[in-house]
């Protein structure tokens, strides 16, 4: 080389030798593995890495399954601790029926307002201060002293515990993107069957290791209130504000979706329907969803009773059981949404998977209660519950309707609409099924009472229609 200066070209991006036999010497001695020779430059590679999209989403959805999985706890334990309780306070069958009622009486009337101002307030706060009342309304039960005061209990309990899912409705439309959104709907769900399970195992083991109902209503009401401060500190409303939340991320859960195309429906007058949807598309939806919830508030509030007087189980049995069928539900959760996202991954017609599903699933629940007036054995009418549990709790997708019916704007309410229509079903069943008891002395009626309910949630969702007039399909073929 005559001098440096004139063979040795440098830049950010490469270095280049003019003579080519010094430059291959160069190049197999000296160059490190990320540089190339290529036509007389040695040129260096360099790779850029994609950015891992975080997981911030799944983790406010992981605080919401276990918020759901409290919730149910502390529903489940007034059902779970009522052979005793009715014993001690000496409450007739019809007004137990009444007290696991009357939880539904506030929650049903507070649907409709707790999703309107979730839509504007935000689920965060929603969800905080619900978290913050339930659990102080929990713990004050166990101070009462009769039916009435029980029941006033209950009434504040449902009130408080109003706001929590068209809340988690409002989260799945914010922070999912639209394939992931029946995943996000039975992840929220399944946390109820979970919550009945753990807790009936739970709070029937508690109430006969330590004796008394009035501490383990105290001891969960106090877990509760703690919990509020995880919801008050970790829930967000906007994943542009999460400081855990990266680019790539974000652009994930905001990748254009069938919803962004969606437009409020209007009468035809072209005023714009207060819930963002016609009564038309709203009804079966609606319909079906009560009947479903019959079902399965019917399994929560008198499926312990029937487990001690018709099958003969004790407290610690009775606990297991409803540990089994419920931890059988919340499987049957899951995999209704896992089985729904990969059939529209897939290419199929979403709303044609989503009626199929739900359909399916009102058929096996009707198959299941038909099934058990035959059965005497307490071990196979568990099994057979626990089947009816896992197909019924498929069920949950109804929570991925609200995203893919409206807009985000009317999310929060038409879910509260929805769970108005469970909590009215809710209201409903543990009457009808006390006075059933009371006049007939047996559980027959009531099975067929639960048949019956299958029949309207199978027909409901036969009639289930994303579609309208204006708009065409909600619900698209994902490509």
């Amino acid at each position: 080389m005559k001098g440096e200066s004139n063979h040795l070209l440098t830049t950010s991006k490469f270095l280049r030798f003019p003579e080519a036999s010094v430059a291959v010497n160069l190049a197999t001695a000296l160059i490190p593995t990320n540089l190339f020779y290529n036509n007389g430059s040695i040129v260096m590679k360099t790779t850029v890495t994609p950015q891992r999209a975080t997981k911030v989403r799944w983790k406010i959805f992981a605080i919401i399954f276990i918020l759901v999985v409290i919730n149910l706890i502390d529903r489940v334990s007034l059902s779970i601790g009522m052979p005793v309780i009715a014993e001690e306070l000496s409450l007739s069958p019809v007004m137990q029926g009444i007290i696991l009622s009357s939880f539904f009486w506030s929650y049903a009337l507070l649907q409709i307002p707790g999703g309107w101002l979730t839509d504007k307030l935000g689920p965060h706060k929603m969800i905080t201060g619900s978290t913050l009342f339930w659990g102080g309304f929990q713990a004050l039960a166990a101070v009462a002293t009769g039916g009435i005061s029980l029941l006033l209990t209950r009434l504040a309990l449902g009130a408080a515990e109003s706001p929590l899912f068209p809340a988690a409705a409002k989260l799945n439309s914010i922070w999912l993107s639209f394939h992931e959104r029946g995943r996000g709907a039975v992840i929220t769900d399944c946390g109820g069957p979970l919550g009945a399970a753990v807790g009936g195992l739970i709070i029937a083991h508690m109430i006969a290791q330590l004796g008394s109902w009035r501490l383990v209503f105290a001891i969960a009401g106090g877990v509760t209130i703690l919990l509020s401060w995880v919801a008050w500190r970790y829930l967000h409303d906007d994943p542009r504000k999460h400081p855990g939340v990266n680019t790539a991320e974000l652009t994930h859960i905001n990748a254009p979706s069938p919803q962004d195309d969606t437009v409020e429906e209007t009468d035809p007058e072209g005023r714009v329907y207060r819930f963002g949807a016609s009564g038309r598309l709203l009804t079966p939806i609606l319909c079906g969803r009560a009947c479903w919830a019959m079902i399965y508030f019917g399994l929560l509030t008198w499926g312990p009773n029937y487990l001690s007087h018709a099958k003969g189980l004790d407290l610690i049995s009775i606990g297991n059981a409803t540990f089994f069928i419920f931890m059988s539900a919340m499987a049957g959760s899951l995999s209704g949404g896992f089985l729904m996202d990969y059939f529209v991954k897939s290419g199929f017609n979403q709303q044609r998977i989503l009626k199929f599903l739900l359909t399916f699933s009102g058929t096996c629940t009707l198959v299941a209660f038909l099934t058990l007036q035959s059965i005497t054995s307490a071990m196979a009418a568990v099994v057979v519950l626990s089947i009816a549990a896992f197909f019924l709790m498929w069920g949950s997708l109804y929570w991925s309707i609200p995203p893919l019916l409206v807009t985000k704007s009317k999310v929060g309410i038409v879910g509260g609409v929805m769970n108005m229509a469970g909590s009215t079903g809710g209201i409903c069943v543990p009457i009808i099924v006390g006075l059933l008891l009371q006049t007939t002395g047996n559980y027959d009626f009531v099975l067929y009472f639960f048949a019956f309910c299958a029949v309207g949630y199978t027909l409901g969702n036969v009639f289930i229609s994303l579609k309208d007039k204006n708009r065409g399909v909600v619900c698209i073929t994902v490509q």
